[in-house]
């Protein structure tokens, strides 16, 4: 590994408001990233990117990557060992090459890796959104959540997790059942949850605004998605408040959701 590279893909990050100690959730599309660097003669490989991240947090930091799976809700057998993720090459990668600790959701789930891995150690929530999901506990811990070249309506999921602690009238819940491999290799029959949008009624997800309000209140820190490194950061627990308050005030529709006509 390039010392010097991974000082310099840290510093990138740094410079978006990621500093020594953070609790990170990252969402990413490292696509625009490979590029830049192969037009300019170098080409990054996936362990020095998430290692530049992990430098950047240093060893009390904690590193989460999204590893969601939607097969468990179309049937699939969800094993917590070996079921892919699908959220990008990155979090494969993350996945098979790190010594992470994986949460239960079979549809949610993220891997962990840093200090705070105890808090998400046997994590099992029954709803993908609750309190007592990783989002609850990110929350918690006030880590941050850092967003690589996506618009929020491409990584945002901590919207439904205010959503869902708000018990918004858009959204209900809805059981899967499936087949689930635990990590002792046991398969069970295990139901799990997620609040999902009422279809029914027309609601579409529609959060952009809401990530536009949150640079104007200056709440997001960094670049925007394609603009200079691409990273954005924010505080979870302000973006918590920030979200519940829209909710609370009834000004949710054209924000978080609208509805077709």
């Amino acid at each position: 590994m390039s010392i010097s590279m991974l000082n310099r893909l840290s510093d990138r990050w740094s410079s978006s408001g990621i500093e020594r100690g953070d609790t990170i959730l990252l969402h990413s599309d490292i696509r625009r990233l490979l590029y830049d660097f192969k037009s300019n003669g170098i080409k990054l490989d996936l362990k020095l990117i998430i290692d530049s991240f992990l430098n950047c947090i240093g060893k009390k930091g904690t590193l989460i990557i999204p590893l969601f799976n939607f097969g468990f809700t179309k049937g699939e057998t969800f094993d917590i060992n070996s079921t892919p993720s699908k959220m990008g090459v990155l979090t494969e990668f993350f996945r098979k090459n790190y010594n992470i600790i994986r949460t239960g959701h079979p549809i949610y789930s993220f891997g962990v890796v840093g200090s705070k891995n105890n808090k998400f150690l046997d994590l099992d929530n029954y709803s993908g959104y609750g309190e007592d999901s990783p989002f609850g506990v990110l929350k918690d811990v006030k880590g941050k959540i850092a967003i690589l070249d996506l618009d929020d309506q491409h990584s945002m999921t901590f919207y439904h997790y205010i959503e869902e602690i708000n018990n918004v009238k858009y959204r209900y819940f809805k059981k899967f059942s499936g087949n689930y491999i635990d990590k002792n290799q046991q398969k069970i029959k295990k139901t799990y949850s997620l609040f999902v949008r009422k279809i029914d009624q027309g609601v579409k997800t529609f959060v952009n605004p809401a990530g536009e309000l949150l640079w104007k209140e200056g709440l997001y820190k960094g670049d925007k998605p394609r603009v200079n490194t691409g990273l954005r950061t924010i505080k979870s627990n302000e973006l918590f408040e920030f979200i519940s308050d829209i909710i609370k005030s009834g000004r949710a529709e054209n924000i978080l959701y609208k509805k077709k006509i």
